[in-house]
């Protein structure tokens, strides 16, 4: 068993971004294409009399036919991937408390994704850390249960400002919040967050966020189980998703908690 094996678990239907009724310039629609250029997930473009402007539907596609999923407004995806970088996130720029994920986004769950990072792509890599962000938001508002994640080096958790201030908040909670990634910084015990430090390709070369709620079960919100696993297959590039399914999360939680 492996990280790598959870992969043969995820299963979605075909699913489509379409922007409706798109009144702003043609370069906005022509982002959101290279975003998703080379994903599993098709961008679309529609003009339907009588509704809105400017707003984004998840389409997916199943036996019964074509069915909008979630929407969300254009201006949502341009202020959280379109026209922003991940300096937006590490350098604290928004928080926890402010920052909001569209709906279109969270619905792409269980889906692979083969994302590059920087320089190779300026934008590809930053759905994975608005799921990332999104999933710690859920644990934090949770107030109590489990958050596991890699860093790959800990020392991230010390260099990035926002990413050490997700962490003290988070910790600051009733959340166990614990941290992988190979030693090369340790945190201070009042940091609040136990760490977890290897040299396995698994400390190296993984990227995962996984919340578990208590056991109690006493946590009122949809899908109060979260994951995302992404595994570095190249240099500066990724194969990830993300998961609300409760029996993948608890196994993937399970996995790491005994073997890392």
């Amino acid at each position: 068993m492996a990280l790598d094996d959870f992969f043969d678990r995820i299963d979605a239907d075909p699913h489509s971004l379409v922007v409706i009724n798109r009144s702003v310039p043609r370069p906005f629609q022509r982002l959101l294409e290279r975003a998703f250029d080379g994903q599993p997930v098709a961008v679309e473009e529609e003009q339907i009399p009588g509704r809105g402007d400017d707003f984004v539907a998840l389409v997916t596609e199943n036996d019964g036919g074509r069915e909008v999923v979630a929407t969300s407004p254009l201006e949502a995806l341009t202020d959280t991937i379109l026209m922003v970088n991940s300096d937006l996130y590490m350098t604290g720029t928004v928080g926890l408390e402010e920052f909001e994920l569209p709906e279109v986004l969270v619905g792409l769950h269980d889906i692979p994704f083969r994302l590059r990072g920087y320089p190779e792509s300026n934008k590809e890599k930053l759905l994975l850390i608005v799921i990332s962000r999104y999933i710690e938001r859920r644990a934090w508002q949770a107030g109590r249960g489990t958050l596991r994640t890699s860093f790959q080096r800990l020392s991230r958790i010390q260099d990035e400002r926002g990413t050490r201030a997700v962490y003290e908040t988070v910790a600051d909670s009733d959340v166990q919040t614990h941290v992988y990634g190979v030693p090369d910084w340790q945190p201070p015990p009042e940091f609040g967050v136990v760490a977890h430090g290897g040299y396995t390709d698994e400390f190296r070369r993984s990227w995962f966020v996984v919340y578990t709620p208590p056991e109690d079960g006493d946590i009122d919100c949809e899908n109060p189980h979260l994951a995302l696993l992404a595994l570095e297959v190249g240099p500066r590039e990724w194969k990830g998703f993300w998961t609300f399914d409760r029996s993948l999360v608890t196994d993937l939680n399970e996995y790491i908690a005994r073997t890392l």
